[in-house]
């Protein structure tokens, strides 16, 4: 997690617990001039469009005030999905036993894409069995992380 997102994390976290829903996690993406902050809301009953709009709302109230990012970006408020993307350490545990994928910020073992199964989580190291291979990723080398559906 960038630095700006993990400020974005600790400004919206409040607003979003306050209507109601966990902040699962968020993403700044620069593509060029066209950005895009998508933030990921979660309730144990699930969540529908009239959800994401309310958070979408207070998000963009609160961005709008504190003005944390400088240049033009889409801001998109949305449920994980069935491909649940993975933020946090407890994501992580609860995704144990999923096949999931994952793309390091760094190569570990000259590759940045593994695809393969979660078989533990201890500490700050994941362990992805990918073809029979167990590989061991530090949390703060992932870039990007997610449940893989199956239907």
């Amino acid at each position: 997690m960038t630095k700006l997102e993990q400020e974005l994390t600790a400004m919206l976290e409040p607003a979003v617990e306050a209507l109601g829903f966990e902040l699962l996690g968020l993403e700044f993406v620069q593509a060029g001039r066209h950005s895009t902050l998508r933030v990921y809301i979660e309730h144990e009953n699930g969540i529908t469009v009239d959800n994401c709009a309310d958070a979408s709302r207070q998000v963009s109230a609160i961005l709008d005030v504190e003005d944390p990012i400088t240049n033009e970006y889409d801001l998109e408020v949305s449920s994980p999905g069935v491909d649940r993307p993975l933020f946090k350490p407890a994501h992580y545990e609860l995704a144990q036993g999923e096949e999931v994928r994952v793309r390091t910020k760094l190569p570990q073992d000259g590759r940045r894409n593994f695809k393969g199964d979660l078989v533990a989580v201890s500490g700050d190291m994941i362990t992805v069995n990918v073809d029979s291979v167990e590989y061991l990723i530090m949390l703060s080398n992932i870039e990007r992380a997610n449940i893989i559906a199956k239907f």
